[in-house]
């Protein structure tokens, strides 16, 4: 009769708390995505929201995808500093609920605001720098959602992680249409801006690698 050694339980036992871990981990990022999302949506649909509801539905949901954004940038430097890999098999995750809350900001604007109105949507790409430079990040962020199942990363090898870097020049656009979208109350998008250049410092060996293959290219 077969028995296991050890040392092979041992190993099997690991591997099944890794996959419990990584589970849980994934469990906490949906509910901590879609909780906040249920509430706020909820309170505008019974008119308990204070202020303008459409108005409320789009900042928070263009916060939200900022904030997905920019913690999907951290976990490679996280990952590497607490060395823990695990990390990285939420990023993709992570960057799927940035995009989702950018779907829904856009949406927001569209259905709410414009309600369905095309040609005044298009009017407002053309004549407001801040939405054209947004539906510009929205594009780009909508490229690397399309693209980030595992099957494309390896059909496209290395022009798949050239594409993924966009997701720096995204972080920086996403801040700029914040910044110009917002009329008087300035302390946000300065404090998201201060954020981002944190997380881009964080980033700094790979974008210094990034930038000079660019131009010695």
């Amino acid at each position: 009769m077969y028995t296991l050694n050890k040392p092979h339980i041992k190993h099997n036992q690991k591997l099944l708390e890794r996959i419990n871990q990584l589970l849980w981990l994934k469990v906490l990022i949906h509910c901590l995505s879609i909780t906040p999302l249920v509430y706020i949506y909820a309170k505008a649909f019974t008119g308990q929201l204070l202020g303008d509801p459409v108005e409320v539905l789009i900042h928070f949901t263009g916060i939200g995808a900022l904030n997905l954004l920019l913690i999907t940038l951290c976990i490679s430097p996280l990952a590497k500093k607490l060395k823990a890999s695990k990390l990285m098999k939420v990023r993709r995750l992570l960057g799927l609920y940035s995009f989702f809350y950018g779907v829904l900001h856009l949406t927001n604007f569209l259905v709410f605001d414009l309600q369905f109105d095309w040609s005044l949507f298009a009017g407002e790409i053309l004549k407001r720098p801040y939405i054209t430079i947004g539906m510009l990040a929205f594009v780009m962020l909508t490229l690397l959602a399309i693209t980030s199942h595992n099957k494309l990363k390896r059909k496209m090898g290395r022009q798949w992680q050239s594409l993924h870097n966009l997701s720096y020049l995204i972080v920086i656009l996403v801040n700029i249409h914040f910044y110009w979208s917002v009329k008087s109350e300035l302390t946000t998008p300065i404090f998201y801006a201060g954020l981002t250049l944190i997380v881009l410092l964080l980033r700094f060996k790979k974008l210094k690698i990034l930038i000079s293959s660019r131009f010695t290219s």
